[in-house]
């Protein structure tokens, strides 16, 4: 008797499709969430079972068969299966996709693969004491990494790659001591893991603060049951800390714990603070990896030998068989929601899967989000606070400079130029922030006030020095700079504005004797950059710290005393109604990363404003007290957390098919009990040649909200100029800007 059986595909339609086990195939095992290779049109795509049909109400001559089933080590289990389903539901996204994005890259691909465990490298236990101390004098003095990396290898044990390689150290350093055969190469053993008392290393166990020891109490309360705790800690008052005891009690219990940090940047800090706590397999999970990395890490923690899984925001779909705690550090970053394709949040996904698993999951922030801050006053959220730094530590004073009336040169005032030389004649460090990279934003003729735009986009291309290229921050396009005015024929060009770039080439002049180091996405592209760059910094090899976004959450600097903030006025005037609370998160994030050790801190803000309410309710009251008062906005307002929003977005190559379109199917929407909003033009109306339309819907609670979202998508897919215009679904949008 022929079985059918509903299958996920990833292509961008939201339905399920039907396919035959062929007789060849029918003694094979095939269960829920199995991975098999399906034909699809004229091509074979790798699908997921969902289901199985009892009967089959289609025309059994025109369902197609099940080319082949896949590894049984590569499939889901039902629990996995079960949570993509509801996170396809919640989002409105094609169930396909979102069962490709949860896969690593090369399970998604039908080439075979190699599911064997990763490679790792250990100090060869072979070798005697003598035998050790003969070939380590072997090794030049100057080879300083080289020794380095061994003694980590003999604390650590055995080492992935990646794990080598986040640890600061080249794949030449690590070859050189497998030359000298001092290391020997394995595989990760596939044992589940199971604790013994040298897991952990007692000797780099904090003494707990009376505010830590209550939060870990609390939460370790709670452990094999779901709860959410909201960690809201100030700068520096030692989350971390409180993790890693939580995390302790976990392992002592055989379970797994996953770590999810917002920027690939966190990453290297964190994964040393782990090592140095666990000598367990801690495995990484973020796009700095290549894809074969990426799958190791999933196969390790699908059989339950990775400890620790330490990931980026698409960790969250790792399988864990024996998971016991979700931790999401920096809840409130941006970077924790999908922008592009299946637009999930990371940190409402950890929460409804740590509810699935019945497991706690911490989040924990120094800005928690309004709608965790909201959740927290409600009490669906166990509410923690830390309220002062351990030890000596203080928080740094906050000051505005007041620039509207005083001229700035290369971007400083005169008192942060006398701030920082004062602070780098002490030997502490200064870090200068501001969000805007490459060399100047815009380059402009000085004759006829031409500026060079990017014709895609009708934005000014943003200009790099060091490559001398003219680059759309937008789509990427990129061009040479230049050297005439395509208006008037003027040669001269000059840059207009300031970027990182520009500012780190300035600061050579004004402080000659001190070394700058900047980082930024472009300074960071290269693979194990920005671990070097941090690491110098730790060992105070620059003193000026120039930086984007990248700088401004979780890093430790405890010789960094001043923090100098330019040009962040652009927030204060924005559109977007999250603007607010995003720039009030930014100040209190980057003020946080002054004054970290037993040096007093100090922050200056440059600004126009000064008198600006919200610069004065920070400065004056704190976060705590700005975040009550915009949730008091936000309520009057009747804007989220308090109601439900979906944003439509369309785009199309003519700017009126997307209006048009999507006016056409607000007007068969006439019974709603929710709130229509447009169809507007975006903030930026045109980008990569497409002219962008949205429509936001408003409902109080989710039921209205989903219902009026399923009949939008139901008349979308019947209208007439569907395939002319490219639409999608945003549901808890956390950018309006698009």
């Amino acid at each position: 008797m022929p079985r059918f059986f509903n299958i996920a595909i990833p292509v961008p339609m939201r339905q399920t499709f039907t396919y035959r086990l062929p007789e060849r195939l029918q003694e094979q095992s095939i269960e829920v969430g199995a991975r098999v290779l399906v034909p699809f049109g004229n091509r074979s795509l790798i699908g997921v079972v969902l289901s199985e049909q009892a009967d089959c109400e289609l025309d059994a001559e025109k369902i197609k068969d099940v080319q082949g089933i896949l590894p049984a080590e590569s499939h889901l289990n039902a629990q996995q299966v079960k949570f993509l389903l509801i996170c396809a539901r919640y989002y409105h996204h094609p169930v396909g996709d979102v069962f490709s994005q949860a896969l690593p890259v090369l399970l998604r691909q039908t080439n075979e693969i190699d599911l064997r465990q990763p490679l790792c490298w250990q100090v060869d236990p072979q070798l005697s004491p003598e035998q050790l101390q003969e070939k380590l004098a072997s090794i030049a003095k100057t080879a300083i990494k080289q020794k380095a990396l061994f003694s980590l290898l003999q604390k650590q044990g055995a080492m992935t790659w990646p794990q080598i390689r986040l640890s600061g150290f080249t794949k030449s350093q690590l070859n050189a001591l497998i030359n000298r055969q001092l290391l020997v190469e394995s595989r990760l053993p596939n044992n589940v893991f199971q604790f013994d008392e040298n897991v952990v290393a007692t000797e780099n166990r904090l003494q707990l603060t009376t505010e830590q020891a209550l939060v870990v109490s609390q939460i370790t309360q709670h452990l094999n049951q779901f709860s959410c705790h909201l960690i809201d800690g100030i700068t520096g008052s030692g989350k971390t800390e409180v993790y890693l005891q939580v995390m302790e009690k976990v392992l002592e219990q055989n379970q797994q714990v996953l770590v999810i940090v917002p920027e690939i940047g966190l990453t290297p800090q964190t994964l040393h603070r782990f090592e140095q706590r666990f000598n367990v397999p801690i495995m990484l999970h973020h796009s700095g990896l290549n894809d074969g990395e990426r799958l190791q890490t999933w196969q390790s923690a699908r059989l339950g030998s990775a400890a620790i899984v330490l990931a980026t925001r698409s960790g969250v779909f790792t399988p864990m068989p024996n998971l016991g705690l979700i931790i999401v550090d920096e809840e409130h970053d941006a970077s924790l929601k999908q922008q592009e394709g299946f637009r999930y949040h990371c940190r409402d996904l950890a929460i409804l899967r740590a509810q699935q698993q019945q497991l706690p999951v911490i989040l924990g922030s120094a800005t928690p989000s309004l709608e965790s801050l909201h959740n927290a006053k409600a009490q669906r959220y166990h509410y923690h606070q830390l309220t002062q730094r351990p030890g000596s530590s203080k928080l740094a004073t906050m000051q505005l400079v007041d620039v509207s009336t005083q001229p700035l040169v290369y971007g400083l005032s005169a008192q942060v130029q006398k701030a920082m030389q004062a602070t780098l004649e002490k030997g502490e460090q200064v870090l200068l922030f501001l969000n805007r990279r490459g060399f100047a934003p815009a380059i402009s003729c000085q004759e006829c006030h031409w500026i060079s735009e990017c014709q895609r986009c009708n934005r000014p291309f943003t200009f790099h020095h060091n490559q001398q290229l003219l680059v759309c921050h937008h789509c990427g396009n990129q061009k040479r700079v230049e050297r005439q005015c395509q208006n008037c024929g003027s040669v001269r060009i000059k840059p207009l504005g300031q970027g990182t770039e520009q500012l780190e080439q300035r600061l050579e002049e004004l402080f000659p004797q001190f070394n700058s180091v900047r980082i930024d996405r472009d300074s960071t592209r290269r693979k194990g950059e920005l671990e070097k760059h941090l690491e110098a910094i730790a060992n105070n090899e620059y003193q000026i710290l120039v930086g984007t976004q990248m700088l401004a959450k979780g890093h430790h600097f405890p010789n960094v005393t001043l923090v100098v903030m330019l040009d962040v006025d652009g927030a204060l005037f924005s559109y977007d109604f999250r603007a607010p609370e995003k720039m009030a998160q930014l100040l209190v994030q980057v003020a946080g990363r002054a004054g970290r050790a037993s040096k007093p801190g100090h922050v200056l803000i440059q600004t126009h404003y000064p008198q600006h309410p919200l610069l004065q309710d920070l400065i004056n009251n704190g976060y705590e007290h700005f975040a009550r008062f915009a949730l008091m906005e936000r309520q009057q307002a009747m804007m989220p957390p308090f109601t439900f929003q979906a944003l439509i977005r369309a785009e199309a190559n003519h700017g009126y098919l997307p209006e048009q379109f999507l006016r056409d199917i607000t007007a068969q929407i006439t019974d709603s009990d929710c709130a229509m909003c447009g169809p507007v033009a975006a903030p930026m109306e045109k980008k990569a040649g497409k002219f962008r339309y949205h429509l936001t819907i408003l409902g109080k609670d989710r039921q209205s909200l989903h219902k009026t979202t399923n009949r939008f998508i139901h008349y979308a897919e019947q209208h007439a100029d569907k395939n002319k215009v490219r639409w999608h679904v945003d549901i808890d949008p956390q950018d309006m800007s698009w």
